[in-house]
């Protein structure tokens, strides 16, 4: 990634004078300074713009870092295509970098994991494309049953093959990308009091919802500092039965 373009593009600033100021930036001096003293070489620009650049410059530089260092973790375990390098690198934001290492990021041995080993994966995969060769789902279980492995009868082979299922479904990057958006679009978040007698300073949300979209920054700072003292609680509601018909259609 060309950061010296990308900044200019995003904060609509001519690319010399983005270079001028991040070289600064680099050298170690203020912002201050170099919004008083440095002028000639940044544009004009003032404190405001010049602190927007420099998050957003650590940002980027943080963007470009982890995609270097998941690409490498993932080659190392033998499993990187060009395909996902190219999705890899091809990543705005943080997020949709862990969302892609996600399924190959080391974790503990998790339900899923057990049911794969236990030979359970081919009875998952037919539970995903909703198909059998004959019979219902428990006939189809009946001949991945492994009495070592803990799956003694079909109902815990099949429970077996739909926790890999959840596992495949969760951990995938386009599912993760598209409920995410659905749940920031369509949730609202619901926040009431831990004990509703009590006075705080947080009285407003006692009782309390608001579409998630809508909620402004400092609202949400508020709610969650009243959450970490114990104040309130707060759930996000969202429509289970549209998601999943979301991950259905995919």
């Amino acid at each position: 990634m060309d950061l010296i373009a990308q900044l200019a593009r995003e904060l609509n600033l001519k690319a010399d004078n983005i270079e001028a100021a991040v070289k600064l930036i680099d050298e170690g001096n203020t912002i201050p300074f170099i919004s008083r003293y440095r002028k000639e070489a940044t544009g004009g620009m003032d404190d405001v713009a010049l602190r927007a650049l420099d998050e957003r410059l650590s940002y980027l530089r943080n963007l470009e870092q982890r995609k270097e260092d998941v690409i490498l973790l993932i080659d190392a375990q033998g499993k990187l295509t060009p395909e996902l390098e190219q999705q890899i690198r091809e990543a705005t934001q943080l997020q949709r970098v862990e969302d892609l290492y996600k399924p190959y990021r080391k974790k503990r041995m998790t339900r899923a994991q057990k049911a794969r080993e236990a030979g359970l994966e081919p009875l998952a995969n037919m539970v995903i494309m909703q198909a059998s060769a004959k019979g219902s789902a428990l006939d189809a279980a009946a001949a991945y049953v492994n009495e070592e492995a803990g799956f003694d009868t079909p109902e815990k082979a099949l429970a077996g093959a739909a926790d890999i299922v959840a596992e495949t479904v969760a951990e995938d990057p386009e599912n993760v990308a598209d409920l995410r958006a659905f749940t920031q679009n369509t949730a609202d978040i619901v926040v009431e009091a831990t004990d509703p007698a009590e006075k705080t300073p947080y009285e407003p949300y006692y009782s309390y919802d608001e579409p998630l979209r809508r909620i402004p920054n400092h609202r949400v700072l508020a709610i969650d500092r009243g959450e970490r003292e114990g104040k309130l609680r707060v759930r996000v509601n969202v429509d289970g039965a549209a998601a999943t018909a979301r991950l259905g259609s995919r």
